[in-house]
């Protein structure tokens, strides 16, 4: 479960610690704390013992950072940093380490840094610093109510949206749906708001950044998934795909 330390008004920083030494996990959780309390910023902490729970736990609600041990029993720090990266490539990967040997096999899955052990409290805030200034604000977010619950996405995540029996389905890039139990028009207004994003037809609204290819009636996106594309759209669409390419460096 989520750990919360909140503070009013702030965009939750989501962390999930995993190490086989539960005594270190209570300790690292305590100078998170206490690094959330001195800088005013609301986390929320999972702490986890095994890769498999790591990634079971990231799935259900992602985090925005992971601190994660890299010799472990069972399944090593590694092996579930790279399963990890098949479903997630934006997370912040960070390694507990005993041995600086080690830092070399972290660039091999995109790991952003490395904390030695024993960790410090000095270096420990030092490294959420720097991470916290890194996010995503919460205009890179969307909120949707679901039948869990309310869920929150990240814009990058999606792949596009779909209307569906009065409610709203998003695709995601992981290969999720999650279903929205809001009309389409709402999400549309908020999707609308953010430039890569572009309604394709009435019925699905498209991350232009997430798109294969396309031709004159269809968008096949990354996933292989084929939307249609209207005829009153096709123009505004063009402009809009080629701007956000443009805007990416992919021209």
């Amino acid at each position: 479960m989520w750990q919360n330390r909140t503070t009013k008004g702030a965009r939750m920083l989501k962390i999930i610690a995993c190490d086989d030494d539960v005594a270190f996990l209570d300790r690292l959780h305590r100078m998170i704390d206490r690094w959330s309390t001195e800088t005013g910023t609301a986390v929320a902490v999972a702490l986890v013992t095994r890769g498999e729970d790591l990634l079971a736990r990231h799935a259900a609600s992602r985090a925005d950072i992971i601190l994660l041990d890299m010799i472990m029993p069972l399944v090593n720090g590694m092996d579930t940093a790279r399963e990890l990266r098949q479903s997630d490539t934006a997370v912040r990967l960070v390694f507990l380490t005993s041995s600086p040997e080690f830092a070399l096999e972290s660039y091999e899955v995109r790991a952003f840094d490395y904390l030695l052990k024993p960790v410090t409290y000095e270096r420990l805030a030092q490294l959420l610093d720097e991470l916290s200034s890194m996010r995503p604000d919460a205009t890179d977010e969307l909120v949707t109510k679901t039948s869990f619950g309310y869920h929150a996405l990240r814009l990058s995540d999606i792949e596009y949206a779909e209307a569906r029996n009065k409610h709203v389905v998003f695709h995601l890039r992981d290969g999720r749906d999650i279903e929205a139990l809001e009309p389409f028009r709402n999400i549309e207004d908020q999707l609308a708001k953010n430039a890569n994003f572009f309604k394709c037809h009435r019925s699905y609204q498209v991350n232009l950044r997430n798109i294969d290819h396309f031709n004159r009636t269809d968008i096949v996106m990354r996933s292989g998934a084929c939307i249609p594309l209207a005829r009153s759209c096709k123009q505004g669409f063009q402009d809009a795909y080629f701007a956000a390419r443009f805007e990416s460096g992919r021209c």
